[in-house]
């Protein structure tokens, strides 16, 4: 998954950094630094985004976990009334 996540970060960056330059009818490879900084930042946006995700649904399943223990101690444990 890092690899697949690495590869379409970096033609994010490509395209971002093509598009840029064909908005402003330049050469599409004007600076091709820019290109390789385009595709790196891309690359670890998109490396970033998969990282969130994986703790949001971490974090997601835990609290699932409490709220279901939670409603079992209060409908099935609480039989002190």
């Amino acid at each position: 998954m890092p690899a697949t996540a690495t590869m379409i970060g970096a033609l994010l960056g490509l395209g971002t950094q093509m598009y840029s330059n064909a908005l402003r009818k330049l050469p599409y490879m004007r600076h091709p630094w820019e290109h390789l900084l385009g595709m790196g930042l891309g690359a670890v946006f998109a490396n970033q985004m998969v990282k969130w995700d994986a703790k949001a649904q971490e974090d997601l399943n835990n609290l699932l976990a409490k709220a279901k223990q939670a409603n079992e101690r209060r409908y099935f444990y609480d039989d002190e009334d």
